[in-house]
């Protein structure tokens, strides 16, 4: 028997990243991050956000209002300065770029599992199929009952959220941090909440 429960994929028009970066409950995930080994971020002191930073791309693009964007450049600025980095506009000056991306893509999850068949042949039948077990162990053999196939099927949106530090000279990224995480058709207005998530995904930058 096959029990589908599939819930059909909508365009998420409001944004989650904060749902992505913070809703577990014991805290942020934890992000993935690489970083060019021989590069020297004793040296960087000010931060500007690259013009092309805050991208949304994938099979299933949010659309995110000035007002997201700017919840998000705050708490990565807010994150950065705590750690002891100044954040300029003036990209000319900075020694980092910080460029964020969102990417969006559609998945399905399938699990197919057993599951007993109580009350199916509980007359003769289903007496028969203990055979030689007696009246009071057939209480016991769970996994002696009849079981049936059943197949669930969930379709979801994975959101990636990637963040790179750019060296302006070398043109290309010297740091990354990524966080994956199931998205949902929800957003936060809780500034705290995102502060939390990039203090999260900056805890390894710079590189010890």
């Amino acid at each position: 028997m096959i029990n589908s429960s599939v819930t059909p994929l909508r365009a998420l028009t409001v944004f989650s990243v904060s749902i992505l970066l913070a809703a577990c409950a014991s805290g942020p995930p934890k992000p993935t991050v690489d970083y060019k080994a021989d590069y020297d971020f004793s040296a960087v002191k000010t931060i500007a956000f690259y013009r092309n930073s805050g991208e949304v791309l994938g099979d299933n693009p949010m659309q995110l209002s000035d007002i997201q964007r700017d919840r998000i450049d705050e708490a990565l600025s807010y994150a950065l300065t705590n750690r002891g980095f100044q954040m300029v506009t003036d990209a000319s000056t900075a020694d980092l770029l910080l460029s964020w991306t969102l990417d969006t893509q559609n998945k399905t999850d399938v699990r197919t599992y057993q599951t007993p068949t109580m009350g199916m042949g509980m007359g003769r039948g289903y007496g028969g199929y203990y055979g030689g077990y007696n009246r009071y162990s057939a209480y016991n053999c769970w996994n002696c009952s009849p079981t049936r196939t059943e197949v669930s099927v969930q379709n979801y949106t994975q959101g990636t959220f990637i963040v790179d530090m750019i060296d302006p000279e070398l043109k290309k990224s010297v740091w990354r941090g990524v966080t994956q995480s199931r998205l949902k058709g929800q957003h936060s207005e809780d500034q705290g909440k995102y502060n939390a998530a990039a203090t999260a995904i900056f805890a390894a930058f710079p590189p010890e």
